[in-house]
């Protein structure tokens, strides 16, 4: 118990920092929600099985975007993130965007089921762990990153993120699609 209310405790005290150490967002956010998924880098593999006993992995989600939210039910914020990442969820699922929670409890599917149950989360749940979280540059929790089609991954986001942000974010990342009556350009061949 006294472990958990410490990690209760960090949880809090590193989204107040985050609050607080907002500029680096305000200046992105300034350039407009494009410059803040311009700067990317290929993204670690991930192969992770959901509640449900679904595997996934990047590589099969190749080619559509992909919002993956590091989070722990002890996190108090991460709460807060589910209602966003659920509207984002049934917003985009028919746009070709997937949207998946990675668990890093250690208890795993035994404490992070009943969770995922109790606050309704419509979006895949995986079981995931710290050391993966931090392999995509998680610092703290919730921590976001969107992954473009083509594999690269955004900066981490740590702390709560706004549908209205992610909602910007996404359509940054969505494939060009021609115009109704515009042939596609042509892509050279090797």
């Amino acid at each position: 118990m006294i472990v958990r209310a410490n990690a209760t405790l960090a949880c809090l005290l590193f989204v107040a920092a985050l609050a607080c150490s907002r500029g680096e967002e305000a200046t992105s956010a300034a350039a407009g929600p494009c410059a803040a998924v311009s700067e990317r880098k290929p993204a670690p593999a991930l192969a992770l099985e959901s509640l449900d006993g679904r595997a996934y992995s990047l590589a099969d989600l190749e080619g559509k975007t992909v919002i993956i939210d590091f989070w722990a039910t002890w996190c108090p914020p991460c709460e807060f993130q589910i209602p966003v990442l659920n509207a984002v969820y049934d917003a985009w699922r028919d746009r070709g965007v997937v949207v998946l929670g990675v668990a890093v409890d250690a208890e795993g599917a035994e404490i992070v089921a009943p969770y995922a149950a109790e606050h309704a989360i419509r979006y895949p749940v995986l079981l995931g762990n710290e050391a993966l979280a931090r392999s995509f540059g998680a610092v703290g929790f919730p921590t976001s990153v969107l992954v473009a089609p083509d594999g690269s991954m955004t900066r981490a986001h740590a702390g709560l993120v706004e549908k209205e942000d992610l909602d910007a974010r996404l359509a940054c990342l969505q494939p060009e699609k021609p115009a109704q009556g515009e042939v596609p350009a042509a892509t050279p061949s090797s």
